[in-house]
């Protein structure tokens, strides 16, 4: 194989990929240089393909770029090496620990809301508290693959029981571009646009946006009788040798308040 192969159906040479991912991270030739130990010289000679790089010297820059491993496998490609990250899908029997882990996660979580989802914010599971966020939404939306950003914001699923619609549409928007920054995936690209078309004013005109006292950004629901207020954390694989595994991400709903936390409780027993 060349130093240049076909990658997702286009064909870029290793050099200019490695020079797309050091100018996606802001970084100079001269930077990146002294950070993976290399001259400046070499690696210039890299980019204009003057210097075919070794499988390590590839290795050895994606991880100083801060490459997704689903990238690296496609820059040792491009170079003409295999690859050596794992791709395995997530119910194959390679996976079946990390998936058991998982799920382990979501259901000690009980009795507040979690989710798993992979890179494009497709479910992947979800714990038995999950009906309260998605109590209402249309049926179509709950067909797989479920996009828990479509899911969230589209007129016909939460957005409507969303107090604070302006204030979390810009909150999950902005959590898509970062990744967008760090991917600039063509599937989030078409997903970013997409939900931006969605409307996204406040769902009530005379909400606080954001309250006083706010330190996070919460989501806050509608419910029969009044209102229940959430914070999120976001949960990874600290250190993935897969490819899917590194995609996969858990975020777990805590109660902002006791109002949601007794509702919780109650809704749990």
């Amino acid at each position: 194989m060349g130093a240049a192969t076909v990658v997702e159906g286009r064909s870029a040479p290793v050099g200019a990929l490695l020079r797309q991912w050091r100018e996606r991270r802001g970084l100079s030739q001269l930077a990146l240089s002294v950070e993976a130990e290399i001259s400046t010289r070499h690696l210039s000679f890299v980019e204009t393909g003057r210097a075919t790089p070794s499988r390590e010297m590839v290795l050895r820059l994606a991880e100083h770029l801060d490459v997704p491993l689903r990238d690296r496998n496609r820059l040792l490609l491009s170079a003409g090496y295999a690859p050596v990250y794992s791709h395995a899908p997530l119910d194959s029997p390679e996976l079946r620990r990390v998936l058991d882990a998982v799920r382990r996660v979501l259901r000690a979580h009980e009795p507040y809301p979690a989710v798993a989802v992979d890179r494009l914010w497709n479910l992947v599971a979800g714990n038995a508290a999950l009906p309260l966020l998605t109590e209402g939404v249309a049926a179509h939306l709950l067909r797989p693959p479920v996009n828990a950003l479509r899911l969230t914001l589209h007129p016909e699923g939460m957005a409507p029981r969303i107090v604070n619609l302006a204030e979390w549409r810009d909150h999950l928007l902005g959590r898509l571009r970062r990744h967008l920054g760090l991917t600039a995936d063509p599937e989030l690209t078409a997903l970013h646009e997409e939900l931006r078309g969605y409307p996204g004013g406040s769902a009530d005109p005379d909400a606080e946006l954001p309250r006083a006292g706010d330190v996070v950004v919460p989501l806050r629901l509608r419910r029969p009788g009044g209102e229940i207020s959430f914070l999120s954390t976001v949960s990874t694989f600290g250190t993935p040798l897969d490819v899917t595994v590194e995609e996969l991400s858990i975020e777990s709903f805590f109660p902002a308040d006791e109002v949601t936390s007794v509702y919780l409780r109650d809704a749990g027993r």
